[in-house]
């Protein structure tokens, strides 16, 4: 799942418009600094109404990854619920381990990234997580985003155990071993197969590089990777001068300008396939570091129907579901299995390469 192989790319048909994917991770409000069990205030989630018009009016139908405070209790699932029955709206599961039964392990950094988990709790917290977002919406989950991006190396055995087909876990060009996360920069920006029979489709954020230097993003990133380097801001000071800056494709902490500005770049390299992604506690300010006020607030929703008039509108994008993704993506692989040649060796396929450099993540 995190180191995927050229083989496992997923390929398209040539000439499609571009598509969107927009996605919430429904959960609870919580100090991002700090875990703990208690925190299961999901207020925020009546507090959807604007954001779906918007997404309403772009005929947009957005994906709600849902974790355990938000599906356990009426005034989280209820918002959602009712968007779900009018088929406004997608529902996917979100796994926060530090608020999803059972709570067996410490409760630590470490133990906030599901994948950190021995393979048998990952397993019975998402079970759970699953079984209960089934009963509460009337359908099984087939869509996942770790929390905190935090996909591990029984993930995807996990995830095929329990039927999903889609995963949105991968954060490209990002390194989190220093928080005790996972290690993305092997992992591309465009979707590809895994699990064990490679049935499972990711579906990668939307990240990028952009910049003057951006072709020699490795080599300065591997000189400025010191203490000094973070000392005196100077990531901070690259990309405010346009020099270096990673980009993920979010309302939080990046200006609409950026993500114009990204998505045309990952087009002019062939990415066909852009996903969108913000907390639903970020609509009631004071919840996020990225709205702490109602103008922030309204500058937010700003954002979302100004990208999504750009992206139907100027570049001629459509919006889908993870389904139509899996969809597309499953004619071209049952095509190659039709004719490929039975006889033909095939060698070992190499690991897959990243031109593009990890820059440190401003996200999480």
């Amino acid at each position: 799942m995190l180191h995927p192989s050229i083989s496992d790319m997923a390929f398209f048909e040539k000439g499609d418009s571009p598509w969107l994917l927009v996605t919430v991770d429904a959960e609870e409000e919580f100090d991002w600094s700090t875990f703990s069990a208690t925190a299961q205030s999901v207020t925020s989630l009546s507090a959807q109404g604007k954001a779906q018009d918007i997404f309403s009016r772009h005929k947009v139908q957005p994906v709600y990854f849902v974790d355990y405070p938000v599906v356990s209790q009426d005034a989280g699932y209820r918002p959602l619920e009712e968007l779900h029955t009018q088929g406004l709206c997608h529902i996917g599961a979100h796994l926060h381990p530090w608020v999803n039964p059972p709570l067996r392990e410490e409760i630590s950094p470490r133990n906030s990234y599901p994948g950190n988990l021995e393979q048998g709790l990952e397993y019975e917290k998402l079970a759970r997580l699953t079984d209960l977002i089934e009963r509460r919406f009337g359908a099984r989950p087939t869509s996942y985003r770790a929390g905190r991006y935090g996909a591990g190396p029984n993930t995807g055995a996990i995830l095929d155990r329990l039927a999903y087909k889609t995963d949105f876990s991968v954060l490209p060009l990002t390194d989190l071993r220093k928080q005790e996360g996972p290690d993305f920069r092997s992992c591309p920006s465009k979707p590809y197969w895994f699990g064990p029979q490679k049935q499972l489709l990711e579906i990668p954020m939307t990240v990028g590089i952009l910049g003057l230097l951006s072709p020699f993003g490795a080599a300065i990133h591997s000189a400025l990777d010191k203490p000094l380097s973070e000392q005196f801001k100077l990531w901070a000071f690259l990309a405010r001068c346009r020099i270096l800056d990673r980009i993920k494709l979010s309302p939080e902490g990046v200006s609409l300008n950026e993500a114009k500005r990204l998505t045309r770049s990952r087009l002019s390299q062939g990415q066909n396939i852009f996903v969108v992604t913000y907390h639903s506690s970020s609509l009631v300010p004071g919840n996020t570091p990225y709205v702490a006020s109602q103008a922030d607030l309204d500058r937010f929703h700003a954002w979302l129907d100004g990208y999504l008039h750009f992206f139907t509108e100027e570049i001629g994008g459509t919006s889908v579901s993870p389904d139509f993704i899996l969809e597309q993506a499953s004619k071209h692989k049952q095509s190659e299995v039709i004719s490929s040649q039975p006889l033909r060796t095939i060698s070992k396929p190499s690991k897959l390469h990243i031109h593009e450099a990890p820059i440190r993540s401003r996200f999480t």
